[in-house]
């Protein structure tokens, strides 16, 4: 964290640079909600046509805003750069405990720091629901790795309830306990019970969504007049690699490219590796439905810091190499991850 806000002050472009860094763009939506509450209809502009609001948003994290505010007093903003604190510390301890239990301390650390020092491992540290969600996503494969369902089942229906990748987690869940009671030739209650708890946190909000505006189909209208958000097959996002690996001029896109094919890799190469299945399931599909969506090319590797399987054998090489050969390659890419996603905070003209 101290080497993000470093590199962010050492990137800063405006006097009130913290506060501008910290609460961007779709910080606002989040402590709307909070103060505000959800419409009761879709939202329209001048010209009468249709746009996005905070329906788009899953409720968890602007609830946990509010909460922290009425407690502490802190404003919106501030309230909600205090939640999403107290959450990557608490990932920060969740990754590395499962990854202990998967690979051992050492491999755990390099997890721990490979995560957290990513390119747009920043969104970690703002007002944004990633970190939250990288909590629930780590305690929740925690839980399933011990095996107590019920906690399990619990986590992954409070991430369905931060973000839609939720469903991820929920399919994760799925195939652990599937895996579980098909080893153990009998049904499990307490492994069922959880499935079921777990794979309600989506489709619960999204359905609320739908009744409390008159249409089934709701939240994926307003991700898709607000965000462009709709469900191509990845057809946007290739074109996206094919146009910019071919023609591209402009260093962001390009570097843009490059993550999302390594994170491909990444996850190719943890498949290969013979990774912990509930984790692969987990990873796979975060990286399918971050790619095979038609939402804005510089978002998405924003959209896969909390994926952890794209990071994963680059965690365990570095756990594997000894410090001397460990130690500089680890410096190298924490100071580039913090300095990229520094950069496309303070100084890309768009939207992270």
């Amino acid at each position: 964290m101290a080497l993000q806000l470093l590199m962010l002050a050492w990137l800063a472009n405006r006097p009130d640079w913290l506060h501008a860094a910290l609460t961007p763009w779709d910080n606002q939506w989040y402590v709307q909600i909070a103060q505000q509450g959800y419409p009761h209809g879709f939202s329209y502009d001048a010209q009468g046509h249709l746009t996005g609001n905070t329906l788009a948003f899953f409720p968890l994290y602007p609830a946990l805003i509010k909460l922290t505010g009425a407690v502490t007093g802190l404003g919106g903003q501030s309230a909600s750069v205090a939640v999403s604190w107290l959450a990557s510390a608490g990932a920060a301890v969740a990754t590395h405990r499962l990854g202990s239990r998967l690979y051992g301390p050492r491999a755990a650390l390099c997890l721990v720091l490979v995560v957290f020092t990513q390119p747009m491992a920043i969104t970690l540290w703002i007002g944004y629901s990633e970190s939250l969600f990288l909590l629930l996503a780590a305690v929740c494969l925690l839980a399933v790795h011990r095996e107590r369902w019920l906690t399990a089942g619990v986590f992954a229906l409070l991430a369905g309830l931060s973000r839609s990748t939720g469903v991820a987690l929920s399919a994760a869940l799925a195939v652990a306990a599937g895996t579980a009671m098909w080893r153990a030739r009998r049904i499990d209650r307490r492994a069922l019970a959880a499935v079921v708890i777990g794979g309600l946190g989506v489709p619960g909000y999204v359905a609320w969504v739908g009744l409390r505006v008159g249409r089934p189909t709701a939240w994926l209208t307003i991700q898709n007049a607000g965000w462009n958000t709709a469900w191509d097959w990845g057809l946007a996002t290739w074109r996206f690699l094919e146009t910019t690996l071919q023609r591209g001029s402009d260093w962001v896109p390009v570097s843009i490219a490059v993550l999302l094919l390594l994170g491909a890799v990444g996850c190719a190469t943890a498949v290969l590796q013979r990774t912990w299945p509930p984790l692969v399931v987990y990873g796979l599909l975060v990286f399918v439905l971050t790619v095979g969506q038609t939402n804005y090319y510089h978002s998405k590797p924003r959209l896969l810091v909390p994926a952890l399987l794209t990071l994963l054998p680059l965690a365990r090489a570095f756990g594997k190499a000894g410090v001397r050969s460990a130690g500089p390659a680890m410096a190298l890419y924490a100071l580039f991850g913090t300095w990229f996603g520094a950069y496309m905070l303070t100084n890309w003209m768009y939207a992270i």
